[in-house]
């Protein structure tokens, strides 16, 4: 099915609204420690590669081949600049507000084997800073244009990231002795800016989700029984890539069916999406697509012969009714922590996390994950269920959080929770060996809070009746004439 959607244009206006934010909040903390307006923001372009290596801003080929792997931009630097090529450094005069990117000087072969050699003036003119230079030429231009005394200071990128628990990695580069250097103000502080989209990345978001829905939705259309996993996924890929020039998902895509629906993050290399699913199969199929650096993340569970049965409505719309609860609940002043428990409520009595051991959502923007979950100074919580909480923080406008319920039969947690001398009256084992084979389900829509409630982002069929009569070849909505 073709699309109607056409993908937006991307003005550069967004990354110099997150800079002059960036700048405000740098400004207000240096102020309230008495400390003088100088210095610049310094970051540098890095690519986390294969979980082992940390590698400078270039593409890297794999291993010890010749094959190069498809370049991604570090998310604080898509941030800031909107740059899509590797090899860079950018920089931020607080005193001026002035940005400056840093560009790699490119060897003459690069015009025979990757295209014509941009020059400078070119890349000014594409991302709409106040000036470019060349990557030899940093420690000259920042001497240049520091307005302090003695040693210009760079503000470098250097903090946790609340999710990962890993560290970003600061700027390098020859020369750098030649500057005073701060590591403990820039990633907080940006990491906070993040948390609250602007009107220009909201409708980036959007179109993440309207693509990702549609393509949901032809998934959903197009699945027959006896079919592969994989072949839900390249369904997937195929709708957001042609209809969504969106080169990159956001997350590597997870198409299970049957027991695999119980496996929370199937999908990977060992687990790639290849079993064929059966007359009676559950399907969940978490999957979004990523426009321009900004992201979604949409989960749909389904019967993959397009009828419920009574046991799988059943969890189904015990799922669907924690997540309605939960966005009709939404607003600013809302504690995340709150919504977590109301959903656990409606599981099992204080058992929530052996049938749901993930938290209820995250932040989304540039990334899937995206920064902020956890401030200085905000604790995570440590029982069950909520110790796998991305945020504890109160809702604020602005801010895109998935919601996520899902009800899963994971032997991992049921057999140790059915063996257990406090928990065991809980659990009715006829019932629980009916469900021994089900998998699981997840419901997951992308949430914009807005200053009285919420805005669902999401698009797909929820209903059960709705989900029955797609399949069964309806438009959608259900309204929409063909």
């Amino acid at each position: 099915m073709a699309s109607s959607l056409k993908p937006p244009e991307v003005p550069m206006e967004l990354h110099a609204v997150n800079q002059e934010k960036l700048l405000n909040s740098l400004r207000q903390n240096l102020n309230e420690t008495s400390r003088p307006l100088h210095g610049f923001v310094f970051l540098q372009a890095i690519l986390f590669f294969l979980y082992t290596s940390i590698f400078g801003g270039e593409e890297q080929n794999r291993y010890c081949t010749d094959h190069t792997e498809l370049f991604r931009q570090e998310s604080y630097f898509a941030y800031l600049f909107g740059v899509r090529e590797p090899g860079f450094y950018g920089a931020i005069d607080i005193a001026t507000g002035k940005s400056i990117l840093f560009a790699p000087r490119l060897p003459s072969e690069y015009a025979v084997w990757l295209g014509t050699i941009k020059p400078l003036s070119f890349i000014q003119e594409t991302y709409k800073v106040s000036m470019v230079h060349y990557t030899d030429e940093i420690v000259g231009v920042l001497h240049d244009q520091y307005k302090g005394s003695g040693k210009p200071l760079l503000f470098l990128l250097h903090g946790l990231n609340t999710d990962s628990d890993r560290f970003s990695k600061p700027a390098d580069f020859k020369g750098i002795e030649k500057f005073k250097t701060e590591l403990n103000m820039l990633h907080p502080v940006l990491s906070e800016c993040r948390v609250l989209k602007s009107d220009l990345e909201l409708a980036l978001i959007q179109f993440a989700n309207d693509i990702s829905s549609e393509a949901h939705v032809e998934v959903m259309r197009n699945t027959k029984v006896g079919m592969k996993e994989y072949q839900l996924e390249s369904m997937f890929l195929h709708h957001t890539y042609m209809y969504g020039g969106c080169r990159h998902c956001s997350y590597t895509c997870i198409c299970a069916t049957g027991e695999n629906s119980a496996v929370l993050h199937y999908g990977h290399a060992a687990a790639p999406n290849e079993r064929t699913f059966e007359d009676g199969d559950m399907a969940l199929l978490d999957m979004g697509a990523e426009y321009n650096f900004y992201g979604s993340d949409i989960t749909c569970s389904f019967p993959v012969n397009g009828k419920f049965t009574n046991d799988q409505k059943l969890i189904y719309n015990a799922v669907l009714e924690a997540h309605n609860a939960v966005i009709n609940a939404m607003k600013p002043g809302v504690s995340w922590v709150d919504m977590h428990k109301n959903v656990e409520d409606m599981m099992v009595e204080r058992l929530g996390a052996v049938f749901m051991p993930h938290g209820l959502g995250h932040f989304l923007g540039i990334d899937t994950h995206d920064t902020g979950g956890y401030p200085k100074g905000a604790e995570r919580p440590k029982e069950p269920g909520l110790k796998s909480l991305r945020t504890s923080r109160e809702l604020c406008e602005g801010m895109v959080i998935t919601v996520e319920p899902g009800c899963y039969f994971i032997d991992a947690l049921l057999v140790p929770a059915m063996e257990n001398a406090k928990t065991s009256k809980f659990f009715n084992r006829e019932v629980i060996g009916r469900f021994k084979d089900f998998g699981g389900v997840r419901i997951e829509s992308d949430v914009l809070v807005t200053s009285n409630g919420s805005k669902n982002m999401t698009n797909v069929p929820r209903e059960t009746g709705e989900i029955e009569a797609v399949m069964a070849g309806a438009p959608w909505p259900l309204n929409k004439k063909i």
